[in-house]
């Protein structure tokens, strides 16, 4: 993350500008935002403060903590949050060691804190979490990569979780975590578990650099880094670790954000793997859970200028609705983020610069990130975290700041965004040193919302009050055959002229989850004309002339749907 110097490669597979400017001025906006977002953190009851463990010694460690998790741990319909804290490092005294904290919603965006009764109060040093019914009982579990043994809580249905990490062999060993995710790597039904770690790093092998009298974290390149862990679902509530034999193994990095997507549209799903200052890597799947690493063949290792960034967090969404997924990576300070374009034929271009996403990021460390359609519209937006990992920063470079506001770049259609951050209410008012961020609509009212983890800090949770009074609609999946989430599925939506494709993911951004009830913004379609879903199993369930404006459920292999209501809630 700091410490760079650029090495230019002679394979570039594909760069659509000469320059790594900032982009061209972004599209002028209206004086009414269709975006609004509004800070409700008071008001929620969420009493969770950050700590990233440190006492002064500046363990690289420290600056990489944490993720969060959206999701309905409870099944009562309401998405409930659920944060990651770090834990005191060598050197820093503690009364009461901090937890991860689990907040039940409420409703109204009142919150309540059921850590100790849920039993998930992890107090490990936690830096990636995802969220995923691995043992298809019909409840949400939790598995959290942390900096020493990982820990996999089996959600008991009844408000409560078990540590069953030992008894499942998914601990992971003592080893600095990063992103996670579940994936159905083989197609058998299981979900099975993606562990991405950043880098050997123990406190004998703790250094910092003075930079004009200030001590300076290290970076990635001043360790080791370390091959991920695939373990695979034996479908008994244990799992093996298959990294070797799956091609996984093979391959030492610097792991951060991750997400499992199905870029290449043949079926199986594929893992994309950010390594900090180092080629990221795209493990394509043949379709049996075995993995070649194709990143710089694919042009997704480098940005277009074949340069390794500091990248942080990703997700992917089609954010010009030509029905392939794309890829947007967060990057460190003086780097602006990239967003991969699909070009249909198993490559990727760099499309930062064409698609402007990136105005207004370059002076900042970028974290979470996300491709979301906050004012339904019918395309996809974009959310950027930002704060710098240097807390001293400001005193020695005028050029940035270790607390910031983060970025919202609306898609003003046809694949071009603006940077509308200070247009759209004092949700993007705080400045802070963010990390992970997490995005699903926290009040059923058909707009996607965000929660926000902040260093050392209480989070920020933003209410999203567009009033576009465009359509939308949600979908949550059933698996009978594929895995009883549909994680891996991919859902296709038309309306009139509009077509639309997302995919259901457990895991993804930077180090967080959120998004199982797959979101479209739908414009002034007032209906669905058709609906598809292809699920893992290769299963494809087509319903035509979908009510809208309400949250539905697609069993595999049904001929209906079950709606759940229309919420109009503005």
């Amino acid at each position: 993350m700091m410490g760079r110097t650029w090495t230019a490669i002679a394979i570039v597979v594909a760069c659509s500008s000469c320059s790594r400017h900032e982009p061209p001025a972004p599209l002028p906006s209206t004086p009414a935002c269709p975006i609004q977002f509004r800070d409700v953190t008071r008001s929620t009851g969420i009493t969770f403060v950050h700590t990233d463990g440190g006492s002064g010694n500046r363990y690289i460690v420290e600056t990489v903590t944490g993720g969060l998790a959206l999701f309905d741990y409870d099944g009562d319909g309401l998405i409930d949050i659920y944060f990651l804290n770090g834990a005191p490092l060598l050197g820093t005294p503690v009364d009461r060691p901090p937890t991860n904290a689990l907040y039940r919603n409420e409703g109204n965006w009142r919150f309540t804190d059921v850590t100790s009764r849920a039993g998930v109060g992890d107090a490990g040093f936690g830096l990636g979490v995802a969220v995923a019914d691995y043992d298809n009982d019909g409840h949400l579990d939790i598995y959290v990569n942390n900096y020493g043994p990982n820990v996999l809580y089996r959600n008991e249905g009844d408000g409560t979780f078990t540590d069953v990490t030992r008894q499942a062999g998914v601990d992971a060993g003592n080893l600095v975590g990063a992103g996670a995710c579940f994936l159905d790597a083989d197609r058998d039904g299981w979900l099975d578990l993606y562990v991405a770690n950043y880098v050997d790093f123990t406190y004998d092998r703790h250094v910092t650099y003075p930079i004009q009298g200030y001590e300076h974290y290290a970076g990635p390149r001043d360790f080791n880094g370390v091959a991920d862990i695939l373990f695979r679902n034996n479908g008994d509530g244990t799992f093996s670790d298959v990294s070797k034999e799956s091609g996984i193994g093979l391959h030492a990095g610097t792991g951060m954000g991750i997400v499992c997507a199905d870029y290449d549209d043949d079926g199986d799903t594929d893992i994309f793997v950010l390594n900090d200052v180092a080629g990221n890597f795209l493990f394509v799947n043949d379709g049996t859970g075995r993995f070649e690493e194709k990143g710089l063949l694919t042009g997704f290792a480098y940005d277009g200028f074949g340069q390794a960034l500091g990248s942080m967090g990703i997700d992917c969404g089609d954010y010009n609705n030509d029905g392939l997924l794309d890829f947007l990576m967060t990057s460190y300070q003086d780097e602006l983020p990239v967003l991969y374009k699909n070009l249909g034929n198993g490559s990727f271009e760099d499309a930062t610069n064409e698609s402007g996403v990136g105005a207004g990021s370059l002076p900042y460390v970028n974290w979470g990130v996300t491709l979301a359609d906050f004012d339904n519209d019918g395309d996809r937006d974009a959310f950027i975290a930002c704060g710098h990992l240097q807390d001293e920063v400001d005193k020695y470079d005028d050029s940035t700041s270790y607390e910031v506001r983060n970025i919202v770049m609306m898609n003003g259609g046809g694949g071009r965004f603006v940077n509308v951050s200070d247009a759209c209410g004092d949700g993007l008012a705080p400045k802070r040193s963010s990390r992970g961020a997490a995005f699903d609509d926290l009040d059923n009212d058909g707009d996607i919302d965000a929660v926000i983890l902040n260093s050392r800090r209480e989070p920020t949770v933003i209410q999203n009050v567009s009033r576009a009074n465009n359509h939308w609609i949600q979908i949550q999946l059933r698996g009978v055959q594929s895995n009883r989430d549909g994680v891996g599925s991919r859902i296709e939506v038309a309306a009139g002229d509009s077509r639309q494709i997302a995919e259901v993911h457990s895991g993804r951004g930077y180090q967080s989850h959120y998004g199982l009830r797959v979101h479209f913004g739908l414009g002034r379609h007032s209906r669905l004309d058709r609906l598809r879903v292809r699920w893992p199993s290769g299963v494809e369930d087509v319903l035509h002339d979908v009510p809208v404006d309400q949250l539905i459920t697609v069993r595999e292999g049904s001929t209906g749907f079950d709606g759940e209501g229309a919420h109009h809630g503005k």
